[in-house]
C-alpha cells in the first residue's frame, strides 16, 4: 500500500481541509492523476497519485481537516501499474460450466410491508410528528435518518415523496371488516392533496457545515484589520464618459491586436499607479516602529472565485501595459473560477482594488487587507444629473472610496490620492493606451 500524505503546500500552513474526492473508493489511477483537492487558507491544490493502482481507505471526507502529512488515503499499487481495462485477458472465453448452476432466488419486487414499530421505538421531532399526523403515518413507516435514530421532518417528506413517485398497485377486492380501520393501514392521501398539506408546513430546518479554510482566514484577517489598524473611508465620485468614450472609441482595435478585451479595471490599475506615486504612504505599511515605503506597485485585484472571493496579486503594474493588465487579470479570473489559483498569486501585494460595482453595490466602505494601508473600491455607474458649465446634464457617475490606515496615511493624502483618480480618469488622454 501506498500512502496518500497531505503535503507541505506552504509555509506557515499547517492544515487544510478536504475539498472533494475526484476519485471514489476502488476507482482506478493513473500514476500523476489527481485524486483529491484540498483547500488551504489561500488556494485549492490538487493531490496526483503517487503510483498506479486501486484508490483505498478514504480516511476524511470532503469538509472534513487535515494536517500536513496526515495520511488521507492509501493505493493499493498493480503490479504490472496497467489498469484491468489495459491488462491482456486471459482465456477470453470460458468454458461451458459441466453442471447448471441453480438459478438464484428471486427478489420480490414489491417491498415487504413495514413492521409495526411499538411507539417507544423510534423518536420523532415535533415537526416530523405534525406532518404524520396531517398525513395519517405512523413512525413505523418511516427510516429514520437524523441522529440516534430520530425521525426528522426531511424523513417523513422524502417517504411521501417516494410513494407519490411510484405506480398505484392494483386494487383488491377484500370485504372490509365493521368499524373503523387501524391507524396503520390507514392509506397516503391523494398526490395534489399531500402537495397541499406539505406546501402548509413551515420549514423550519438548519444545516450545520464546517467553515472552509478560505473563509476562516477571510474572517480572521479582516478581524485582525479592524482591531489593529485605524481605518477611515473617504468618498469621491467620478464621471464616467471620458473613460467611456475612449474605451468604445478603441475597444475594436484593442482586441484585435491584443486578442483581449479592453476593460475598465486597467484604466483603474493605471490610474492607481499613477496617484500611488503621488502618495506613497498609501503604498507602504508599517513594520514595528517603521514604515516600509515601497517603489514598486504590487496591485490585488478582488475576484470571486468558486470558492469565495480572492485577491491575486499584479505584481509591478507600474511595468505593465493595458493589455498585460487586462490579459492577467482574465487568467486569473478564469482560475479562481476553476479552484487552480496557487498560493504564490495571493501573496504580497502593497494596494488592493475591490469592484463592488459588478454585483450592483453603489457605495460601501471596504476592508484594508493588513499589512496594506489602502484600498480602492468601486461602485456601480449609473446615470444621475450633475452641474457641469452651470448646466445641469446627465452623465454615468461613479462612487469611489478608499479606506485607509490613517496610522500612516494623513487625510489630507486620503483625499488628495481620491482626487488624482478622478483627475485622471476624467481626462484619460493622459494614459497611455497601446492600440
Amino acid at each position: 500500500m501506498i500512502e496518500v500524505t497531505v503535503p507541505n503546500v506552504g509555509e506557515s500552513i499547517t492544515e487544510v481541509q478536504i475539498g472533494q474526492w475526484l476519485k471514489g473508493e476502488g476507482d482506478w489511477v493513473n500514476e500523476g492523476e489527481d485524486i483529491v483537492e484540498i483547500e488551504t487558507e489561500k488556494a485549492s491544490v490538487q493531490i496526483p497519485a503517487a503510483a498506479s493502482g486501486y484508490l483505498r481507505n478514504l480516511l476524511k471526507k470532503a469538509e472534513e481537516f487535515a494536517v500536513v502529512g496526515e495520511t488521507i488515503a492509501s493505493i493499493e499499487a498493480s503490479a504490472n501499474g496497467q489498469s484491468p481495462a489495459a491488462q491482456t485477458p486471459v482465456k477470453a472465453e470460458a468454458a461451458p460450466a459441466t453442471s447448471a448452476s441453480p438459478p438464484p432466488t428471486a427478489v420480490p419486487s414489491t417491498p415487504p410491508p413495514a413492521v409495526i414499530a411499538h411507539s417507544g421505538d423510534s423518536i420523532v421531532m415535533p415537526a416530523a410528528q405534525r406532518l404524520m399526523d396531517d398525513l395519517g403515518l405512523t413512525a413505523s413507516q418511516i427510516t429514520a435518518t437524523g441522529p440516534g435514530g430520530r425521525v426528522l421532518k426531511e424523513d417523513v417528506q422524502r417517504f411521501v415523496a417516494q410513494k407519490s413517485s411510484q405506480p398505484a398497485a392494483p386494487a383488491k377486492t377484500a370485504i372490509a371488516p365493521a368499524g373503523p380501520a387501524p391507524t396503520s393501514l390507514r392509506t397516503i392521501p391523494a398526490v395534489a392533496d399531500v402537495q397541499t398539506l406539505m406546501s402548509n408546513v413551515p420549514n423550519r430546518s438548519e444545516e450545520l457545515k464546517p467553515m472552509s479554510m478560505l473563509r476562516r482566514t477571510i474572517a480572521a484577517r479582516l478581524v485582525q484589520a479592524q482591531q489593529t489598524a485605524a481605518l477611515l473611508t473617504t468618498f469621491n465620485e467620478i464621471d464616467m464618459k471620458p473613460v467611456m468614450d475612449l474605451r468604445n472609441k478603441y475597444r475594436d482595435a484593442f482586441a484585435k491586436k491584443h486578442g483581449v478585451k479592453l476593460g475598465f479595471m486597467s484604466f483603474f490599475a493605471k490610474a492607481s499607479v499613477e496617484a500611488l506615486r503621488r502618495f506613497p504612504a498609501v503604498n507602504a505599511e508599517i513594520r514595528g516602529n517603521n514604515i516600509a515605503y515601497r517603489h514598486y506597485q504590487d496591485i490585488g485585484i478582488a475576484i470571486g472565485g468558486g470558492k469565495g472571493l480572492v485577491v491575486p496579486i499584479l505584481r509591478n503594474v507600474e511595468r505593465m501595459s493595458f493589455a498585460d493588465v487586462e490579459r492577467t487579470i482574465s487568467d486569473y479570473s478564469v482560475a479562481a473560477s476553476e479552484n487552480r489559483l496557487q498560493p504564490s498569486d495571493l501573496e504580497g501585494g502593497t494596494f488592493t482594488i475591490s469592484n463592488g460595482g459588478i454585483y450592483g453595490s453603489l457605495l460601501s466602505t471596504p476592508i484594508v487587507n493588513p499589512p496594506q494601508s489602502g484600498i480602492l473600491g468601486l461602485h456601480s455607474i449609473q446615470e444621475r444629473p450633475i452641474a457641469l458649465d452651470g448646466q445641469v446634464v446627465i452623465r454615468p457617475m461613479m462612487y469611489i472610496a478608499l479606506t485607509y490606515d490613517h496610522r500612516i496615511v494623513d487625510g489630507r493624502e486620503a483625499v488628495s490620492f481620491l482626487k488624482t483618480i478622478k483627475d485622471v480618469l476624467e481626462d484619460p488622454a493622459r494614459l497611455f493606451l497601446e492600440v
